[in-house]
């Protein structure tokens, strides 16, 4: 169902040939454009005009349909928005869980309708608290969970069946979400009814956030352990939160982001079928979690594109029948690394236009950094402000009234097919170095340094266009102001680390030491002989056993990982 008629769109071309040689050449002769060549920030050309010439071969059936329909270019669901808005979900997590506690319900208080945690350094790498390279990082970028006990502090007073839970985790996710578990199954609360998210992503922390515990394959294999246990007894939680946020905190353009997600998703896939499970069973349980730029039209399209090939890539490879398998549902943060310390308050206009460009992408949930992390994890007040920009963009700004109203648009579908056509590239490169198969190409990918050097390359790219003023940040390469903006920032308090300490050693003192290493060592005979490790996980948080010594267990028998030289 093509969208135009061939001699209309012939008469447009003679038409645009036209107005270029008189309207245009007579301004250009007088004032010419302001730059040479106008890119997004990802580099791709910018065309001076976009026209039906751009977009004949679209098929408006095949390309773009309805929303809630294949491919699902245009919404995960029907109604969207104006069923119900995306969930409002402040990242949250510093010191103590006990502190933690609190900022939930301060969040929750101010209109936030989801809860996302944050872990400190030590319990995203699988070190504990008293570890000596813990010393000085507890508590300070998130929030320190070591054992069962910590869990049972950061969710106190929190009904966990009217909240949805993410954890932002991802080769510990299978000891944290064990803790979650033991926890919700201690209070009362069934698996069943549990809503949430693990991030659970092995495979990019290798070429992201690089807060790896394991080498790849083993982290891989302890990540599907958790895909199978829930998919069998956690049916409504979303197994893996498949990351392209860190990816592009990293450095990667707009089209690497799609790339690098959608093949590390379908390498999870492919595990999945290998375990016996159909992905009509486990797919409607795959989650993604996104990055959101300055780059407004570029974002949008970036979304588009990335849901579009997920359900061409579920249905026409892997077989999927249920519609829920195929959507691409997400999660999207503004990024903290395009915020900056000079006028810090100008972050603020970079949010609302980050999070308007997530809204019109046709975000899920969604998270707006605070205006002041370029110094510190949020303050109250810029979590505020966050919170308030979202509930603005939702309820005055217009754009939940109809859905996808960027469709059509000559330029948002010729920068949708650009992108997918990149990220395609990506996708056939990393095959060929897996022989025909994505997950050997992915492991490839990683042991051999070559995506993260893609990565590096357009991080490079990137920062010296804004050293050669090529691409304007406000404040930082041109517009200079020496106006001060005063701010309130977060002060952490000191005390807390000890106070985390001694949390921890009391939990050590206190619970049965036989049978916190009974379990251990039967954690250990279930790794050497490739078990699923969600059960003997499970058995050692209750048993009180530390995040850290879970950890070492596993890596008795996988060991540890090396990172590729690449520079």
């Amino acid at each position: 169902m093509g969208l135009f008629d061939e001699e209309a769109v012939k008469a447009v071309t003679e038409k645009r040939k036209d107005w270029e040689k008189n309207e245009l050449n007579n301004v250009l002769e007088r004032a010419p454009e302001r730059l040479d060549n106008f890119q997004t920030v990802s580099g791709i050309p910018i065309e001076r005009i976009y026209t039906p010439e751009h977009v004949k071969d679209l098929d408006y059936e095949t390309d773009l349909g309805f929303p809630g329909s294949y491919p699902y270019t245009r919404g995960v669901y029907p109604t969207m928005y104006r069923g119900r808005l995306w969930t409002r979900r402040q990242i949250a997590g510093f010191g103590t869980a006990r502190s933690t506690n609190e900022r939930y319900k301060f969040l929750m208080a101010h209109g936030q309708s989801g809860l996302s945690t944050d872990f400190d350094h030590p319990t995203l790498t699988g070190y504990d608290s008293d570890h000596i390279l813990a010393e000085g990082e507890v508590g300070r970028l998130g929030v320190a969970i070591d054992t069962l006990a910590d869990m049972e502090d950061l969710y106190d007073g929190i009904n966990l069946e009217k909240v949805s839970v993410s954890l932002t985790i991802n080769h510990p996710a299978i000891i944290l979400l064990s803790m979650f578990l033991a926890y919700a199954e201690s209070v009362g609360v069934p698996w069943e009814t549990l809503r949430g998210t693990v991030q659970n992503d092995a495979l990019k922390e290798f070429h992201g956030q690089k807060t790896f515990a394991l080498p790849p394959r083993p982290a891989y294999k302890v990540t599907m352990d958790l895909v199978e246990f829930c998919t069998r007894h956690v049916p409504g939680w979303n197994t893996i939160s498949i990351s392209g946020y860190h990816t592009r905190e990293a450095g990667s353009d707009a089209a690497q982001e799609v790339a690098f997600t959608i093949a590390q998703g379908m390498s999870y896939v492919e595990g999945g079928l290998a375990r016996g499970l159909t992905i009509d069973e486990f797919g409607p349980r795959l989650s993604f979690f996104f990055g959101c730029h300055n780059d407004f039209f570029e974002e949008a399209s970036k979304f588009r594109a990335a849901r579009r090939m997920w359900a061409r890539i579920t249905k026409e490879r892997y077989g999927a029948t249920n519609p829920q398998a195929m959507l691409m549902r997400f999660h999207t943060q503004t990024l903290g690394s395009t915020l900056v310390r000079q006028n810090p308050k100008n972050n603020i206009v970079r949010g609302a236009i980050q999070a308007m460009a997530g809204a019109l992408g046709g975000t899920q949930s969604l998270h707006v950094s605070g205006y002041d992390e370029a110094y510190d994890i949020p303050s109250e007040d810029a979590m505020r402000m966050s919170l308030s920009t979202q509930l603005i963009v939702a309820t005055e700004s217009g754009v939940t009234n109809t859905i996808d109203p960027l469709a059509g648009s000559y330029f948002v579908e010729t920068m949708t097919n650009e992108i997918e056509e990149r990220a395609w590239a990506y996708l056939h490169k990393l095959e060929d170095m897996g022989g025909g198969n994505i997950l050997d190409g992915m492991f490839a990918g990683i042991e051999s340094g070559y995506i993260e050097s893609e990565i590096s390359r357009a991080a490079y790219t990137y920062q010296r266009r804004i050293e050669s003023n090529e691409y304007t940040v406000v404040g930082v390469n041109d517009f200079i102001s020496e106006d001060s903006q005063p701010l309130e920032l977060y002060e952490h308090d000191e005390k807390e680390e000890q106070r985390q300490l001694d949390r921890l050693e009391h939990v050590k003192v206190t619970r049965n030491a036989d049978m916190t290493n009974r379990a251990l060592d039967e954690l250990q005979k279930a790794a050497k002989a490739d078990d699923n490790l969600v059960p003997p996980v499970l058995a050692a948080v209750r048993a009180y056993a530390t995040e850290g010594e879970i950890m070492a267990a596993l890596q008795s028998v996988y060991g540890e990982h090396t990172d590729p030289a690449i520079f």
